[in-house]
């Protein structure tokens, strides 16, 4: 019986250990072809580069924006669509004053928008956003109204 009890118990620490190591190199994976996905934004310099947030916004965020540009656009016309298509009676001054409205004050919309980023950080990216949230996500914010705006 203890000898059941042993064998059982080195199965269970095994599983665990076998578990253990394939998230960690699932985790890289996921890293590693996150970042394969990101289209490379050629006019980006290293140079004017003064502060962390702007390094996170130039390296990480408008990457990723960029990469996800037709789906939040698709967001967006989803978005204005359940709100009974007011936005394609608008002039196209209103409509730029419409998605600022709209993106800044709809908790909900807005959080979509977010996480549509947010989903394409790596865990090293996604724990530097958690450190310096409130001005990231302003940055954030600012590049997902300038990007839809320059649609419309």
């Amino acid at each position: 019986m203890l000898l059941l009890k042993l064998y059982l118990n080195m199965n269970v620490i095994c599983y665990y250990f076998l578990l253990t190591k394939i998230n960690i190199q699932t985790m890289s994976n996921r890293d590693q072809n996150l970042k394969s996905l990101r289209p490379l934004i050629s006019t980006i310099s290293e140079e004017n580069i003064t502060s962390d947030s702007e390094h996170f916004q130039n390296k990480t965020l408008r990457p990723i924006l960029k990469l996800q540009h037709d789906l939040l656009i698709q967001i967006f016309q989803q978005y204005t669509i359940h709100r009974k298509n007011v936005f394609q009676k608008l002039s196209p001054e209103e409509k730029l004053k419409y998605i600022e409205k709209n993106i800044r004050k709809d908790l909900t919309f807005r959080s979509l928008l977010i996480g549509t980023v947010v989903g394409h950080f790596t865990l090293d990216e996604f724990k530097i956003y958690t450190q310096n949230e409130s001005e990231l996500r302003k940055r954030l914010i600012n590049m997902l109204i300038e990007r839809i705006k320059s649609q419309y």
